[in-house]
């Protein structure tokens, strides 16, 4: 069984007196360890595919099963609820609390989950050492690098031990040095097991990944392995 199933994943909007596809269509597997990279130019569908394979948005038809449920149809509370379980997210811009330490960024998911605060926090240190952050845990957002800040998000995003990791652009707002600390960060996850799908326009980003799924028109255009 995949990780992910996804069959005929159609996302339509309405724009005044026409609908807008956004998606027509996908089928797509990813198996439970892949790192793989979703690519296309602007207006391909990729964010719209992320949002859906996030469990953020539920698709117009088709059938999409995560780690063997079917979530396409589920209400919002209960795609919440497969949010915090199954999937780890990276943005872009980090997502931070700006008055919060690190420690207490990357426990947030496990308040939401009810762990109580002992195991929270031996769980969120770990979290942070296993990036490289052990010794900025009290530091908050505006005493860490742009770099850190990323690194802070990576250890919220696996700190419930998700089944995938989803990462929108994670080296959008680095420089190309900070960036590419972070997909060493990603490629040492990936070894260690961890499945990662990264949105990216960037073909040196996704040249990081063992498999590349290009969009065009809502369609995979190409999905190769490397």
């Amino acid at each position: 069984m995949s990780l992910i199933e996804a069959r005929g994943l159609w996302k339509s909007y309405p724009m005044q007196a026409e609908e807008v596809h956004a998606l027509r269509g996908v089928d797509l597997d990813v198996e439970s360890g892949e790192y793989a990279a979703i690519m296309g130019p602007s207006g391909s569908g990729k964010s719209t595919l992320m949002n859906l394979l996030g469990c953020l948005d539920t698709p117009s038809k088709g059938s999409y099963r995560l780690n063997g449920r079917e979530v396409s149809s589920m209400e919002d509370d209960e795609l919440a609820h497969v949010r915090n379980q199954e999937i780890g997210f990276v943005f872009q811009t980090f997502h931070l609390l700006p008055r919060a330490s690190a420690l207490r960024n990357v426990e947030l998911p496990l308040v939401y989950r009810g762990v109580r605060a002992e195991e929270r926090r031996e769980r969120a240190r770990q979290a942070l050492e296993s990036v490289d952050l052990g010794d900025r845990i009290e530091h908050r957002p505006n005493e860490l690098s742009g770099g850190q800040r990323q690194r802070v998000a990576i250890a919220r995003a696996l700190v419930n031990q998700p089944s995938m990791v989803l990462a929108d652009e994670p080296t959008g707002n680095l420089d190309s040095a900070t960036g590419e600390e972070i997909l060493s960060i990603f490629d040492e996850l990936n070894r260690r097991g961890n499945t990662l799908l990264v949105v990216t326009h960037e073909e040196d980003v996704a040249a990081h990944a063992k498999r590349i799924i290009r969009l065009r028109d809502g369609r995979v255009e190409r999905d190769t392995r490397r």
